[in-house]
């Protein structure tokens, strides 16, 4: 297993050392944050179809925010979603899963931000509307995003085990070890929202962590699995808490003597670059997208280059890129979920064929290269239907070629 005894960062205090949470508020439930002022009528945090709010959870339903994350950990659900006016509900197993409990109210929802939200922060989400970060629990650490809608504010809180998960444990392809063990290059881990890439990427990184000795530096918006230096020498960094600009970060990093680096998510064309850059220069690089295959991971970050550039770019991303992990997840027979893999491992051939921007040629080299540790999703999906983990169904769901994958499956039979 990966970090199993690492201690909170942050245990039972607000996550800005010497900010006390305040007791006033104009707001229901809020502390004294500068919030612009209200639609004639409302009132902040409040909801716009009733006058009167519902009745609190007190005595109907958990009091506390840390009592609903300690229910969601204990019962293994990935994420919770609460906002006013709305009965609280838990994500099991990618399903979102009702509670029975009452709506929240805003005074109830106003303590539960009060518990993991500074008041610094809940003005940065009166200006902006939108928040992003992170918290640490005894038992278990989240990340946070709240948000405005409609019927009032709402927040979700995605789970994430402060026990770090290995490989091994996780039945990760081993390949990706070897990747992990280059000493410089760019690896990308993508997949859509809550495909598990963090998990994973977590897992690399704990892989090296416990095997070589590395200086490990990660950058992140916000941190999620927290590591503790092992053989490897780690220090993770959060955007808006621990430098103000990723950009800023990412740039610092390059004088920082790492010799991993973990960018978290590639967003635009700048990240990117900085990172081709990094990989070039004696760096291991890390980074995710929101892709669902290998080779479309490749023409998004091609893609990201005006067209003036392309003959450069694709020669920098052959020269860099040592491989591609693209990512989903898949209910299986015991009501639980896996993962399966589209993995691009850049050998020559794939390298030939991306400088020359011959893209769709690539898969037909990941068909047939599983001895480079290359695979494709369907062969991936085909092979959980053989061994019984899941149905031939529920496969051709997930699968970006039906067609192909039921071609498959009814010639195994």
């Amino acid at each position: 297993m990966g970090l199993a005894d690492s201690p909170s960062p942050f245990p039972g205090a607000t996550p800005f050392p010497g900010v006390m949470p305040f007791p006033g508020s104009p707001f229901p439930g809020l502390g004294a944050a500068s919030a612009p002022p209200a639609a004639p009528g409302q009132a902040p945090f409040a909801s716009p179809e009733t006058h009167a709010p519902p009745e609190p959870l007190a005595g109907q339903g958990p009091a506390s925010l840390e009592e609903i994350l300690r229910i969601a950990a204990a019962e293994g659900h990935s994420d919770v979603h609460l906002g006013i006016g709305e009965e609280p509900r838990f994500r099991a197993r990618g399903e979102m899963q009702r509670t029975g409990w009452p709506s929240t109210d805003a005074a109830t929802f106003g303590r539960w931000l009060r518990e993991i939200l500074s008041p610094v922060q809940i003005d940065c989400f009166q200006r902006d509307k939108e928040y992003d970060g992170s918290y640490a629990f005894p038992f278990v650490r989240v990340r946070i995003n709240v948000l405005d809608t409609v019927r009032g504010t709402a927040m979700v809180l995605r789970l994430i085990p402060q026990t770090i998960v290995s490989l091994e444990d996780l039945q990760l392809p081993e390949v990706l070890k070897e990747l992990s063990s280059r000493p410089k290059g760019m690896i990308l881990v993508t997949g859509p929202t809550g495909s598990g890439k963090s998990t994973t990427l977590a897992a690399m990184i704990d892989w090296i962590n416990r095997n070589l000795r590395r200086h490990i530096l990660t950058i992140e918006d916000p941190v999620e699995f927290v590591h503790q230096s092992r053989e490897s020498l780690i220090r993770q960094r959060e955007v808006g808490q621990h430098t103000k600009l990723f950009q800023n970060a990412l740039r610092a990093a390059l004088r920082e003597d790492p010799d991993v680096i973990l960018i978290g998510e590639i967003r635009d064309r700048e990240t990117l670059a900085t990172a081709l850059e990094a990989s070039q220069t004696g760096h291991l690089v890390f980074g995710t997208l929101h892709t669902n295959s290998a080779v479309k991971t490749v023409e998004r970050i091609l893609g990201l280059f005006p067209a003036a550039e392309q003959e450069a770019v694709r020669r920098a991303v052959s020269e860099s890129l040592l491989g591609v992990v693209a990512q989903g997840l898949l209910k299986t027979q015991d009501g639980k979920r896996c993962a399966y893999h589209d993995i691009l491992i850049n050998t020559d051939a794939c390298k030939d064929y991306i400088q020359r921007g011959e893209l769709d040629a690539i898969e037909e080299i990941m068909a047939r290269s599983g001895f480079d540790g290359m695979q494709t999703s369907n062969q991936a999906l085909l092979a959980l239907v053989e061994a019984g983990r899941c149905t031939a169904e529920d496969a051709l769901a997930q699968s970006l070629k039906p067609s192909e994958l039921g071609q498959a499956l009814r010639g195994r039979r």
